[in-house]
């Protein structure tokens, strides 16, 4: 189960972030995001808009970012819709932050198939590196977070970290790709298993082997 944040105190993050305005690269990107839109619909670019301001926010923070109201209500001008629209998008994707975060913001999929697949093992590799769920390590580098399903059912369990996916994971596998981070280092991204490369049966097909090289018509032997 996903849990919720605590959300920062308002009076401090307004005193931080209240003066924000996108940067001169930044705002290039969100105009360039906006012209996609037919005139009147620029607020269909608000979740481009709000992950914008999440990396810029990131690059001044070097963190993977997040979302203060100050810079939510900026999005929402900048768009001309009302806040609480603009925070109903930032709260209801979990690739918004909405509290401070680490360098490296580590989201474990506990959802069924990955909880099957020994999504517990993944946590408990976490946390025998320091990380506590939703809290940042003492040396802001890692963020926990239990997130619901992120569609990587057929390659689990799994967690993303930051922008990058990392599939097929075991206790093993997860310690490297942590201890990586830490020193600095790019882990594997996508699948740990060797071998396999997207989400092609591991070991080989065992159905529908005439298919492998040409595109079989199985219909007249399903008769």
């Amino acid at each position: 189960m996903a849990d919720s944040v605590a959300i920062p105190n308002e009076a401090e993050t307004r005193a931080t972030w209240g003066s924000f305005a996108f940067s001169p690269e930044y705002k290039a990107k969100a105009d360039m995001y906006i012209g996609r839109y037919p005139a009147g619909r620029q607020q269909s670019a608000v979740m481009a808009l709000l992950d914008l301001a999440q990396r810029q926010v990131g690059e001044e923070t070097q963190t993977q970012g997040w979302l203060p109201v100050p810079v939510i209500e900026y999005v929402a001008n900048y768009l001309g819709m009302p806040y609480m629209r603009t925070y109903e998008v930032a709260t209801f994707y979990t690739m918004y932050n909405l509290a401070p975060v680490g360098r490296y913001h580590v989201q474990v999929c506990g959802t069924t198939p990955c909880m099957l697949r020994g999504s517990d093992d993944i946590i408990a590799a976490c946390k025998s590196r320091g990380l506590v769920k939703n809290a940042t390590t003492p040396d802001g580098m890692f963020t926990l977070t239990e997130v619901e399903c992120m569609g990587n059912c057929a390659s689990a369990p799994m967690v993303q970290i930051n922008d990058d996916n990392y599939e097929d994971l075991d206790h093993s596998s997860m310690t490297a790709i942590l201890k990586d981070l830490a020193e600095g280092k790019q882990p594997k991204v996508g699948t740990q298993l060797p071998g396999r490369h997207t989400v092609e049966p591991y070991g080989g097909v065992t159905t529908l082997h005439a298919m492998v090289d040409k595109n079989h018509d199985y219909r007249g032997e399903w008769k």
